[in-house]
């Protein structure tokens, strides 16, 4: 599983916010050139991007803020309880999120992003340059600021926990199938679940298959504005440092964690084809940020892994029931925060297949809100 392995309640602030279309231009061909857009999605990005830009409103920001924290809020306490037994509890473990800048004005708490955490109930922090250098040692001194969000955690593994959740899932009956999955059709009594050597069914079914639901579900005449928002990540396995928070290069849009594995640096967004290989130019240009940001990382031999985010225009996922569609449940689209939001996701989900009652309105997830 390749992200930042960062789990943080406060990642509750939409990637859409006043004033970002203005930063588009420094994006595309700023510093780390952490945003791209493949020519053959470019159509498809108008109107997915129209739509984004209109998300930005602060009425909007701080709606998708709200809706964003049931999700992301009780993070840290569930994968606590679920890694609880296994033997494994130490791969979450508390940090603080810092969100770094070179140019130390610009890290300032009344930001509209840093006031809804704070209004919100985060506990947040500036701190200059000498007390960035005591906090991570091997940070560049060219980082003069930053604001810590404390209450945070990171994984110190995201693959081992997929497998520790996983195994743990099979010892309490769990049944895991990997199979290729073609086409899902309704029957009188369910769905059919159409894979490659094998056909399964089930009264109800719930599409969880990240950028991949939208063409399941497009069989079924239900269109959503799902577009794959491709992430790379990098990792040194013999780094020669220690990085002892989550750290986020505020300008390259990536963020640096020390791991099992090694250091990682991982982020940017690159809207491309769900197929189309992977940017080794992207790869590199992750290397070259990450040795800038920590000029004694040892860079020999890293390791590239490249994922696909699902993403709506407006950061929420689709969770819930489809209309009109009996048995048929949607959970994807977690864009940036799927780490976070995937233990209460997945509760969420469980009460609603099992028919229980839930305390957290799910209109703002809705399946039909485009």
């Amino acid at each position: 599983m390749g992200n930042a392995g960062v789990v943080s309640p406060w990642s509750i602030i939409p990637q859409s916010q006043p004033g970002t279309w203005k930063s588009i231009p420094g994006l595309l061909f700023g510093y780390g050139r952490p945003l791209s857009i493949h020519p053959k999605v470019a159509l498809q990005m108008v109107s997915w991007g129209t739509r984004f830009l209109r998300q930005g409103r602060e009425s909007h920001v701080r709606r998708s803020a709200e809706a964003m924290s049931h999700l992301c809020g009780p993070s840290i306490e569930l994968y606590q309880r679920h890694l609880s037994g296994t033997g494994h509890e130490n791969l979450i473990t508390e940090s603080a999120y810092v969100h770094a800048f070179r140019d130390g004005s610009r890290a300032n708490l009344s930001n509209l992003d840093y006031r809804i955490r704070s209004e919100m109930g985060a506990n947040l922090e500036l701190v200059g340059r000498d007390r960035l250098a005591t906090l991570e040692p091997a940070l560049s001194s060219d980082f003069n600021a930053a604001v810590l969000i404390h209450g945070q955690a990171r994984v110190r593994s995201p693959g081992q926990l997929g497998r520790v959740l996983s195994a743990k899932a099979q010892a309490l009956g769990a049944s895991i199938k990997r199979l290729t999955i073609r086409h899902l059709k309704k029957t009188a009594t369910g769905w059919k679940i159409e894979c490659d050597g094998q056909t399964l069914e089930a009264e109800r079914v719930v599409v969880c298959m990240g950028v991949w639901s939208a063409r399941i579900l497009k069989e079924m005449a239900f269109d959503v504005p799902l577009v794959a928002e491709r992430g790379y990540h990098v990792e040194f396995a013999n780094p020669g440092i220690e990085i002892f928070n989550s750290i986020m290069d505020v300008d390259a849009k990536v963020v640096v964690s020390s791991m099992d594995g090694g250091v990682r640096i991982a982020g940017q967004a690159e809207f491309a084809p769900i197929d189309a290989p992977p940017s080794e130019k992207r790869s590199k240009r992750l290397v070259t940020v990450a040795k800038s940001a920590f000029p004694d990382l040892e860079t020999k031999k890293p390791s590239f892994w490249m994922g696909r985010r699902p993403s709506f225009p407006d950061s929420l996922p689709m969770l819930g029931k489809v209309k009109d569609q009996r048995g048929l449940f949607v959970n994807f689209g977690h864009s940036h925060y799927g780490l976070m939001m995937a233990p209460k996701s997945g509760e969420l989900m469980g009460q609603l297949v099992c028919e229980e009652r839930s305390n957290t309105d799910l209109q703002a997830y809705s399946a039909t809100r485009f």
